[in-house]
């Protein structure tokens, strides 16, 4: 029996999100049809990183194990059977202990916003034709550091034993046509970057102070923020793993 690491990319348009779901498209239903259909036979998958509906990926993985003798040619034939809208990057034999979820170190995730209308950019990014900050941003993105408990980001009904997350990466840029945040952490929880995002642009706008961002993260109460970011602008943009993960492993 041999583990392995299935890097993935999509788009989630169409899509109730990445976790199998009773009586719904989504990105694990796809991608286990489709190994099912290439290889005869039913092949589980375990994911690293659960996205809403709606929400891309650059980078993803499932792991799985199996005794089927894979080659770097299936890969082609994985992927000529997945939607257009899905692809599989690479296939990765790893040792038996590796865990695409538990064996992550970090993720990262990356909020597109542009201002001027763009057809282009409708399903990729949030249109918000409003005036920002970029200084009110930045200074808002740093508060993060200072801070470990999220609970406030975090929404209800959730299952998780703690509300600690380690900021890595919190920054806002700029190109000729969108403003991006980007934000990397050990952990995220649910609905936590579409908060943060949501939050702070009202920091942008003027509507909240530095000071009452503060407060808001201190209250511990999901209530005090602004989820209301839609899914298109937000992008999984990688899962960080040890090097021990990949160590004597080769693609197929």
């Amino acid at each position: 029996m041999q583990r392995y690491f299935l890097e993935i990319a999509y788009k989630g348009t169409a899509y109730k999100g990445f976790q199998k779901q009773p009586n719904a498209a989504t990105i694990q239903s796809e991608v286990e049809t489709a190994l099912h259909t290439l290889f005869h036979q039913t092949i589980e998958l375990t994911g690293s990183s659960r996205t809403d509906a709606g929400v891309h990926a650059l980078q993803n993985f499932f792991h799985f194990d199996t005794d089927i003798a894979l080659q770097s040619k299936q890969l082609y034939n994985l992927n000529a059977i997945l939607p257009e809208d899905i692809v599989v990057k690479s296939l990765v034999p790893v040792d038996m202990q590796a865990h695409s979820r538990f064996s992550a170190t970090s993720r990262e995730y990356t909020y597109y916003i542009y201002r001027v209308k763009n057809p282009f950019l409708k399903d990729r990014a949030y249109f918000y034709p409003y005036q920002l900050d970029l200084r009110l941003l930045q200074q808002a993105a740093e508060v993060l550091f200072t801070y470990t408990d999220f609970t406030t980001f975090s929404k209800r009904n959730t299952q998780v034993k703690t509300f600690d997350c380690t900021i890595i990466t919190a920054r806002w840029s700029t190109t000729y046509d969108q403003i991006i945040f980007n934000v990397a952490s050990n952990r995220f929880l649910r609905g936590m970057v579409r908060g943060l995002v949501g939050t702070m642009l009202r920091v942008g706008r003027g509507i909240v102070s530095i000071d009452e961002f503060k407060k808001i993260i201190e209250s511990k109460d999901c209530s005090n923020a602004d989820f209301s970011v839609p899914p298109q602008g937000l992008f999984l943009s990688a899962v960080n793993y040890p090097e021990v993960v990949w160590t004597g492993s080769n693609n197929c």
